[in-house]
């Protein structure tokens, strides 16, 4: 059976199609509770995602993306995600992904707000992600 699944990101669409995990989970990611795995017929859902990969399974092809954060909503005909950010995988550049994650921890390191704090540690947490899965990807 299979689902339709769109992933969209405030600056694209990133995936749009249905998609059939032949007996695995559709859709893998870090949901506000933990690890998630969707399969057809998954009870109707709504969480927030968080910063991490986002891989997509359609029969033997596997798709992974980066996401932000954002949201998730599974329905019994249609799964979406709407992501803070969002880009695929094979686009995170490591070093550029390293120095967003130099310059967050720097940030947080000088005199900041709580508010100023907050949000420099949620760039932090985004900039270590995709560091992550860059670095997963290239094996090391």
């Amino acid at each position: 059976m299979s689902v339709h699944l769109r992933v969209v990101s405030v600056e694209r669409s990133l995936f749009e199609g249905e998609v059939d995990g032949r007996g695995r989970p559709f859709l893998l990611c870090r949901g506000g509770d933990g690890e998630l795995g969707i399969l057809p017929r998954h009870a109707p859902l709504l969480t927030t995602l968080q910063p991490g990969p986002l891989l997509i399974r359609n029969g033997s092809e596997e798709t992974e993306l980066f996401v932000g954060g954002g949201f998730l909503e599974v329905l019994p005909d249609r799964v979406t995600v709407l992501a803070d950010v969002a880009e695929r995988a094979e686009e995170i550049s490591e070093e550029a992904a390293e120095e967003a994650r130099r310059q967050a921890q720097e940030r947080l390191s000088g005199e900041l707000t709580p508010k100023e704090e907050a949000e420099m540690a949620a760039i932090l947490e985004v900039a270590e992600s995709r560091l992550r899965l860059a670095r997963m990807r290239r094996g090391r």
